[in-house]
Parts: C-alpha cells; sequence; structure tokens
C-alpha cells in the first residue's frame, strides 16, 4: 500500500498546541529572539551549521522557513511558553521526503528552558501531528555525535538508533561524524 502525504495540512499554516506551549509559525518580528537563541554559545554547540551573526540572517531564515511551507517541503514551528508569551526555540520537519513519507526533524531550545520537559512534550505534539496529519510513515534525526541530550530526548520518545556515518559531514573545516536516529509510525502504536 502507497502512503500519500496529506497536502491540505499545507494549505494554512497549522498551530499546534500542548499542555504548556503553543506552536506557531515564526514572525519577522521575531527575528532578534532567533538570533539570541541560534548564536547562543550552548544552543549553536552542536549545530553543525552557520551561527547567524546578524539580524538579516535571522529575518533570512524565517522568510526560508516559510518558503519551505509554501512549496510543501517543510514546516518549522516556534515553540511558544503559554505562561510567558514568548518564544524559546523552535522544532520542525526540516525535509519532506513525501515518495517515502518520511521527514527529517530538527529542534532547539534557548537554554534556561533545559531539563523542564519542554522539548519532550514538544516532539510528542510534533510526532502525533506528522503520524495523524500529514501521514508520514517515519520519522529521522541527524545528531551530532557529541549531543548527549538530544540522544538522550529520542531514544526516551522511541526513536532507534538506524546508523553511524563516519566522517559523513564536512563543516567548519573538519569532517564530523553524525548518528541518524528513526521512529516508525508502527514503533508507537
Amino acid at each position: 500500500m502507497e502512503t500519500q502525504i496529506n497536502e491540505q495540512v499545507f494549505e494554512t499554516f497549522p498551530k499546534l498546541e500542548s499542555e504548556r506551549l503553543f506552536f506557531r509559525a515564526y514572525k519577522k518580528s521575531d527575528a532578534q529572539t532567533l538570533l539570541n537563541l541560534r548564536s547562543h554559545a550552548a544552543v549553536s554547540k552542536y549545530m553543525d551549521t552557520s551561527i547567524p551573526k546578524h539580524i538579516e540572517d535571522t529575518k533570512k531564515r524565517i522568510e526560508g522557513y516559510h518558503n519551505a511551507f509554501d512549496e510543501n517541503k517543510g514546516i518549522t514551528w516556534a515553540i511558544i511558553e503559554k505562561s510567558s508569551n514568548i518564544p524559546i526555540g523552535d522544532f520542525g520537519i526540516w525535509q519532506i521526503d513525501k515518495k517515502n513519507a518520511r521527514g527529517e526533524i530538527g529542534y532547539i531550545l534557548h537554554p534556561d528552558f533545559w531539563g523542564k520537559g519542554y522539548m519532550t512534550e514538544t516532539i510528542n505534539t510534533l510526532i502525533r501531528f506528522g503520524f495523524n496529519d500529514l501521514n508520514l510513515h517515519s520519522y529521522t534525526a541527524n545528531v551530532n555525535t557529541e549531543n548527549e541530550n538530544s540522544k538522550a530526548l529520542l531514544l526516551k520518545l522511541g526513536f532507534k538508533l538506524e546508523a553511524y556515518f563516519r566522517e559523513n559531514f564536512y563543516y567548519d573545516g573538519q569532517f564530523l561524524d553524525s548518528e541518524i536516529y528513526c521512529l516508525l509510525k508502527s514503533d508507537i502504536e
């Protein structure tokens, strides 16, 4: 049986909610907050991507998030703490492989909010959305091998280590290893 991605979900940006958080599209007015988040040393340590230095960098990133959504290629939500109504991170399905009904996820959270269960709450919301609303068959997550917190989170949520790639990614003048984690819809049914 061939799985089909539910394209109707992309018609309007899906607003999601969990017990303590709600999730919405980034606004251009979030550019400074995103700059502060992505340039924070503790957050950027394992990102293996260029660190924004100016607000224009994050404005372009937000535009890229919007374009990916408009083209049905990905969805990125800002994570908003309900009690303060401020953005504290983001998460999304960066790449949607429609043919194989697979989505690659990514996420970041400001260190002031680490250890409170927010990312567990967030990723659980994402998992349900992708499997139930997008009709995904599986998720994948590409993790820096030194990011122990991210690996522990994924394992706690039922992801399995699928692959370890040696020096498969070139960043900042060096080749890096990466680990690929996977969650199948059948893993949680």
